[in-house]
């Protein structure tokens, strides 16, 4: 596959297209006729419903095809920087068109969802996968960076749980809460090493010193700034597990939701 192929910016473009259908169209009418309480929202938590809705589906996607490239793709685990990148460049093509899609959505609903510790972390993904897709590099390392994806369906779950009303101390809360702290350390903050002694393991040799001084400043760069603010946010999640964990061993756990609903 060429840099920068046909078939990649299709990827990226229909899959900003189909976030941006997500988000206006097929999350509003499935949540309507699915969750009853979604009409009580209010426009600002309906906006950010569908936004992290349309996260969600972007996170299984790429998610599940990250994991299935890094178990079966030979061709990148022999050579981490020049191996045959064509899947790992569709899975990033996806992803592209995904964050440059919240992107302009957090922009145009900056009050509602806008954040700006969010758009950092989208353009440092974007700045190091302009490389991966205009020039085919770096294959493993851009997607071994895709794992972060598994964690954040547990994420959205938090939220969504807490404008349904369910008290912190409900089970649904208690076990995703749990779910949450353990992928986001598992697949953001855990790896951390793996991925700096892999990065290691490559520096100064010939495939390395054969990538363009952006390329090498684009890939430490952004790594950095995306695990300072991984460990930034681990650090809030475990914070508020504890937290949330101690109070309910205080009290009496509560199953059902402060305004009662069956539907």
């Amino acid at each position: 596959m060429e840099p920068l192929s046909i078939t990649v910016v299709l990827v990226s473009l229909s899959s900003f297209l189909v976030s941006q259908w997500i988000f206006y169209v097929a999350c509003p009418w499935l949540s309507e006729r699915l969750i009853p309480a979604f009409i009580t929202l209010t426009h600002k938590q309906r906006t950010e419903w569908s936004s992290r809705a349309v996260s969600t589906f972007h996170a299984l996607v790429v998610g599940l095809f990250c994991l299935y490239i890094l178990v079966f793709d030979e061709a990148i685990k022999k050579d981490p920087i020049w191996g045959d990148p064509t899947l790992v460049k569709l899975n990033v093509g996806v992803t592209t068109g995904y964050l440059i899609s919240d992107l302009l959505l957090m922009i145009y609903f900056w009050d509602f969802i806008g954040e700006k510790y969010f758009v950092i972390h989208h353009l440092a993904a974007l700045y190091a996968y302009y490389y991966v897709l205009s020039q085919g590099i770096l294959p493993y390392f851009a997607n071994f960076r895709l794992l972060a994806e598994f964690s954040t369906p547990f994420v959205n779950q938090r939220w969504f749980l807490q404008v349904l009303v369910y008290d912190k101390l409900s089970k649904p809360s208690l076990v995703n809460g749990v779910a949450m702290a353990c992928s986001f350390f598992l697949v953001r903050i855990a790896v951390i090493p793996v991925y700096y002694s892999q990065m290691y393991s490559v520096y100064g040799t010939e495939a390395f010193y054969r990538l363009t001084l952006g390329a090498r400043s684009a890939w430490i760069l952004s790594s950095l700034c995306l695990d300072i603010m991984n460990v930034m946010w681990m650090r809030k999640i475990l914070r508020g597990c504890l937290k949330v964990l101690h109070s309910s061993r205080c009290q009496k756990p509560v199953t059902e939701l402060q305004n009662p609903k069956t539907d």
